[in-house]
C-alpha cells in the first residue's frame, strides 16, 4: 500500500469515528495531512468516489446497522449519523437502500425483490466470467450495473449467481456504467457484516455504445477493504429466492 493509500484509509477510519460531526473536505484533508485539492483528487482515484460521497455512504451504512440492532428512533439515528433534518435523512436513506428507514427496520433489513431501473426495449449485453479466490467463503453472488461506484438505489441491470462462473446481463442502455459485485457467506445477515469475510468486485467505467458488442469481461471478486464504498441497497433473502421465484425484475 502506498503512502497516499494509507492516508486515504486513515481518513476513512476517522470518518467512521466521527459520523455525527459536520466534517468538511478541509477536515478530511487535514486528517490525511494533504492539501484539500490533492487529497480530493487522490481519494477519488483510489476509491472511485469523492470524499463527501464516501462519507455520505458511511452514514447510511451506519444508519442501517442502528435500525437493525438498536431501539433508537429514526430521528435519533438521523442525528447520530450527522443529519440535522430527519426528512433529508429519510429521503436519502430510501433513495440509497430502496426502503424508508422505518420499513427497513420492520422487514429486518430484507427486501422481497430487487427493482431494477426501467429497462429500455433493446440494449446491449454485458457478459463475462466471475472469478474468486479458491479459499473464499462465498454465498450467492449479486452482480449489478450502476451509474456510480456506490451500489445503491436501483441497478440498471442485475443478476444473481450461485457460484463464480459465466454471467450475462441484457438490455444495458448506452452510457458509462460500473459493474459491481458483492457476496457474503451464506449464514450471515446482509446488513450486519462487520468483521465478516465479505467479497466484492468493481469494474469500470464501462462504456456501452449502441449496436456495438461489448467485449467479454473478467470480473474478479476479492476480500473487502476499508477503501471500498459500502453496499447500501437492501439485498438479503432475495438471493436465496431469486432462482425459484424470479424476484429480480424491472421497476414499475
Amino acid at each position: 500500500m502506498t503512502g497516499i493509500e494509507r492516508a486515504v484509509e486513515q481518513s476513512i477510519r476517522i470518518m467512521q469515528s466521527k459520523l455525527s460531526e459536520p466534517l468538511s473536505i478541509d477536515d478530511m484533508a487535514r486528517f490525511a495531512m494533504y492539501s484539500k485539492f490533492h487529497f480530493s483528487r487522490e481519494f477519488h482515484r483510489i476509491t472511485g468516489i469523492s470524499p463527501r460521497r464516501f462519507l455520505s455512504a458511511l452514514r447510511i451504512q451506519e444508519a442501517k446497522r442502528l435500525l437493525l440492532t438498536t431501539g433508537m428512533t429514526v430521528t435519533d439515528i438521523s442525528c447520530s449519523v450527522g443529519y440535522s433534518s430527519v426528512g433529508t435523512f429519510s429521503s436519502r436513506f430510501a433513495n440509497s437502500v430502496g426502503l424508508p428507514p422505518s420499513m427497513y427496520r420492520q422487514v429486518g433489513g430484507y427486501t422481497k425483490q430487487i427493482n431494477v431501473a426501467q429497462k429500455i426495449s433493446a440494449g446491449e449485453r454485458v457478459r463475462g466470467f466471475v472469478t474468486a479466490p479458491t479459499v473464499a467463503e462465498l454465498g450467492l453472488i449479486f452482480l449489478g450495473i450502476f451509474p456510480t461506484r456506490v451500489p445503491e438505489g436501483q441497478p440498471i441491470s442485475c443478476t444473481v449467481l450461485r457460484t463464480p462462473g459465466p454471467f450475462e446481463m441484457e438490455n444495458v442502455p448506452p452510457g458509462v456504467w460500473y459493474l459491481l459485485g458483492h457476496s457474503v457467506p451464506a449464514s450471515t445477515h446482509e446488513a450486519l457484516t462487520d468483521g465478516l469475510p465479505i467479497h466484492v468486485g468493481s469494474l469500470g467505467p464501462l462504456e456501452i455504445r449502441p449496436r456495438v458488442a461489448h467485449p467479454d469481461v473478467e470480473f474478479p471478486l476479492r476480500g473487502v477493504r476499508v477503501l471500498d464504498p459500502p453496499v447500501l441497497m437492501a439485498l438479503q433473502k432475495v438471493r436465496s429466492a431469486a432462482f425459484e421465484n424470479n424476484l429480480v425484475r424491472p421497476a414499475g
